[in-house]
């Protein structure tokens, strides 16, 4: 059993990394084409060990997938608000240093989480019964204070604005039926062909990228940034429907404004905590909280505390495979970037991930690529956060835990 789980690592990093680096191509993908292939699989191998492979996948893919965001500027659903800051350090020729700084958060969140789970766990079903019945109300304050924090009325009005468009075009995509993926076609427009658009326009050059050993952020920042990560990311994990792109705003709210730097840090942090904290509600509730857990707990119908163990270690050697796999894509993609015509990529990235959207999505998706691209530009154009854009996950949140 030991050598079976240390290939099911092996393989669920290698997956992890073609899932962390291809657009549109999620963990919860693979792991359901891996749940409908499941019982060839069960004739020589066991549920846990397919576990394994999934754990390990996803740790990786949250490690991998700030690349693509922010050198590309497609980003995943988790990585929706880091392709900002992102792809402005990419512009200052830090773009390194922006996926360093999320790996930096990504393993110091997974550690501090693995080692809080043991004491968490015999509060966790009381803590979600106290919290679950005023989700809607926090995130309600969550986005007042976003949008008030806007300076003049203006600004105020405008983010308003491109909450509810972005909340309407949310509710109409995500309760489309039969519409796959929604999700790709939607933070797609909204966060990363907009992006790309406007950098065309602007005849955006890359500099050369700097290679930094050492980034200085400062203790307290950071001790700020994976402090909110492991709380926020927590949350995520407990409850149905928040995302860590959600997360990621209520991160925001706890620490205020803390700067670029430390803000990827907590970006990073969350995508893992809200995967591992996962862990901990499939074990004391029985409960699935994103794609890749369901098909754990598919495979599983319920894990033990040995298991946990087991999910909690294949955490942390995928982490640590990834922390170094991921430093050392990047820094061939900070030295490959800048030596490439960007207005060539940019349009070669909103080719590339129109196309994934037609081919899972088909017409439909297409439809929705263009108008979430159209409200994605506005933000920008009115000089406001981007963020108000979250409306598109928000919105639905909100009314489904409130009405």
């Amino acid at each position: 059993m030991f050598v079976e789980i240390i290939i099911a690592i092996v393989l669920g990093i290698i997956a992890g990394i073609f899932t962390g680096l291809t657009p549109g191509i999620h963990v919860n993908l693979v792991s359901l084409i891996l749940l409908s292939v499941s019982p060839f699989f069960l004739q020589f191998t066991s549920p846990l060990v397919l576990g394994v492979f999934i754990i390990s996948m996803a740790v990786t893919h949250t490690f991998l997938d700030a690349i693509p965001s922010i050198f590309l500027g497609a980003p995943d659903a988790d990585m929706a608000l880091g392709v900002l800051p992102g792809h402005r350090l990419l512009l200052e020729g830090r773009g390194f240093e922006a996926v360093k700084l999320t790996v930096i958060g990504s393993l110091l969140a997974l550690i501090g989480t693995v080692a809080l789970i043991p004491l968490v766990i015999p509060f966790v079903p009381e803590v979600y019964g106290f919290i679950q019945p005023y989700v809607g109300y926090i995130l309600i304050v969550v986005v007042i204070y976003i949008i008030l924090i806007e300076t003049g009325w203006v600004k105020k009005l405008w983010s308003l604005l491109i909450f509810l468009l972005s909340g309407v075009l949310g509710l109409i995509t995500l309760h489309w039926n039969n519409f796959k993926d929604p999700l790709f076609p939607l933070l797609s427009g909204l966060f990363g062909i907009s992006t790309l658009l406007l950098s065309l326009n602007e005849k955006t050059v890359i500099p050369k990228q700097k290679i930094t050993e050492t980034i200085k952020v400062g203790k307290a920042k950071t001790a700020k940034a994976v402090v909110a990560a492991v709380v926020s990311g927590s949350i995520a994990g407990l409850l149905p429907g928040i995302g860590s792109a959600e997360a990621a705003l209520l991160g925001m709210v706890l620490v205020g404004e803390i700067g670029s730097y430390a803000f990827m840090i907590l970006i990073g942090g969350i995508n893992g905590v809200n995967f591992i904290f996962s862990l901990a509600s499939l074990y004391t509730l029985e409960r699935a909280r994103n794609g890749a857990i369901v098909v754990v707990l598919e495979l599983m119908k319920k894990i033990t505390a040995h298991e946990l163990v087991i999910f909690l270690a294949t955490a942390l050697v995928a982490g640590a495979a990834a922390t170094y796999i991921t430093l050392k894509i990047s820094k061939k993609a900070a030295a490959l970037i800048s030596k490439i015509n960007y207005r060539k990529l940019c349009i070669g990235v909103i080719a590339f991930v129109t196309g994934m959207v037609i081919f899972f999505s088909h017409f439909y998706g297409l439809l929705v690529l263009l108008v979430s691209t159209s409200i994605g530009m506005i933000a920008p154009l009115v000089n406001v956060k981007r963020s108000h854009a979250m409306g598109v996950l928000l919105l639905p949140i909100i009314l489904f835990f409130v009405l």
